[in-house]
């Protein structure tokens, strides 16, 4: 079963969320209302995942995502945000978050982003990339040609399944898209963020604008 610590200063958002994820079968192991009860909840359970706000009391939801990749376990990182931020938004994508819902997100989304990085993928919906993407401009003609460099290293059909990935598309869409099962474009998406030397979708996602330009 998957197992989740979930950390937000809402109570009120803590408990809606124990509620939809409980219902869906899906353990709370702990929750907490600050950044250093969340790290010692990770650190006790050992969940699959920590559904993290990233506005939070020290330490706040940034350094909760870095000190998680840091600690080499398992447990994965989900942003919860309501978008007040996006440069922290975007900040938690560089440091590793593996995905990112919406408090305004329906319940059926939640239950399934969480499902989603438990099982190894990234849950980034449209809306995230497409923001992300918008906020982040190609700086330079090096940055442009590292993109460039980088996209070479990929095969016609990783770069078809990254274009999809880019346009925020799941791995059941891409999947549809590219007529393949979900498991081999899961496979795809793996060598793609290894070849591209990303730690997650969306960053592979700027290095496929940028290598094609705006």
């Amino acid at each position: 079963m998957t197992s989740v610590v979930i950390a937000d200063d809402e109570p009120l958002v803590v408990e809606g969320v124990r509620t939809v994820l409980e219902a869906a079968g899906i353990r709370v192991a702990a929750t907490a209302h600050n950044g250093r009860d969340a790290l010692a909840e990770v650190e006790r359970h050992r969940p699959d995942i920590a559904l993290v706000d990233l506005h939070m009391p020290g330490p706040g939801g940034l350094e909760v995502v870095e000190r998680l990749g840091a600690l080499a376990s398992r447990t994965r990182a989900l942003v919860l945000t309501s978008f007040g931020d996006q440069e922290n938004v975007l900040a938690a994508v560089e440091r590793g978050a593996a995905g990112f819902v919406l408090k305004t997100c329906a319940p059926e989304e939640l239950v399934s982003a969480v499902r989603a990085v438990a099982a190894g993928e990234a849950y980034l919906s449209p809306v995230v990339t497409r923001m992300v993407l918008g906020l982040v401009a190609p700086e330079s003609a090096p940055r442009r040609r590292d993109a460039v460099a980088r996209l070479e290293r990929l095969a016609a059909r990783e770069r078809e399944v990254l274009d999809l990935l880019a346009k925020g598309q799941s791995n059941a869409e891409i999947a549809r898209g590219v007529h393949m099962s979900e498991a081999t474009v899961k496979t795809y998406v793996s060598r793609i963020l290894a070849k591209l030397e990303c730690a997650n979708r969306v960053q592979a996602a700027l290095i496929a604008r940028d290598g094609r330009g705006r």
